[in-house]
């Protein structure tokens, strides 16, 4: 008898201790889930912050994009096409009036380009080729221009687009181009003219021509024939 109470209390004991031992398990495996639920959840949540995030940074740049559009759009208003066009007609008027008060202090001297910026010399309607121009050719700008800026002359017409020259560049001082013997090489052809073409080397350069300047033949000018005759 005292043998089978012994047996029996001890698998009493056997059976608590199992017990015990899945409750420990059951324990561990719930804080597990807990623990992998708490990580997930962060995870949804930093997810969620960066995706809110993202989407505020696109509504921002399309904001600025639709300003930067709708300034570009928008037109100018009448008033500020008044004042340019108001600005433009004054800078017009005074460029006109010193190009003409220029051209009075020097009369016969000096004559105008298709530019407002530059005059030259008066050229001989009619000239010798090869032969040194009674005055010396200047190009004189009634602008701003730095020293040191080459100006350079050709000449052409529809019979000789580009005429044989000599001594055709010059430098810029004092916003004179003093040309030092320039001299007409090649023909413009019977009872026609070269036209000058002027180009002032700046950034972005200045280009003038001077329409019928001057008529070069192998000749140069001859005295007309006389019409009279005598009969003996």
């Amino acid at each position: 008898m005292h043998l089978t109470t012994t047996s029996t209390n001890s698998t009493a004991s056997n059976a608590n201790s199992n017990n015990n031992n899945n409750n420990n398990n059951n324990n561990n495996n719930n804080n597990s889930n807990n623990t992998a639920n708490n990580n997930n959840s962060s995870s949804s949540n930093n997810n969620n912050n960066t995706s809110n995030t993202n989407g505020s940074n696109n509504n921002n740049s399309s904001s600025s994009n639709n300003n930067n559009s709708t300034e570009q759009n928008t037109p100018p208003t009448p008033a500020q096409l008044l004042n340019e066009a108001y600005t433009k007609m004054t800078s017009d008027i005074l460029a006109e009036r010193t190009l003409g008060d220029f051209l009075t202090e020097h009369p016969g001297e000096l004559i105008r380009t298709s530019s407002p910026l530059f005059v030259c010399t008066v050229l001989p309607p009619h000239w010798r080729s090869n032969k040194t121009l009674p005055v010396a050719f200047k190009v004189v700008s009634l602008g701003d221009i730095m020293d040191g800026t080459m100006v350079t002359v050709r000449a052409g017409n529809d019979e000789n687009y580009c005429a044989e020259l000599r001594n055709c560049t010059a430098v810029m001082k004092n916003q004179v181009a003093k040309f030092n013997d320039l001299r007409f090489v090649g023909r413009s052809g019977r009872g026609k003219s070269f036209t000058l073409t002027i180009t002032v080397s700046t950034n972005p350069p200045h280009i003038a021509t001077y329409n019928k300047a001057i008529k070069v033949t192998v000749d140069g000018p001859r005295e007309p024939r006389s019409k009279t005759s005598k009969y003996t």
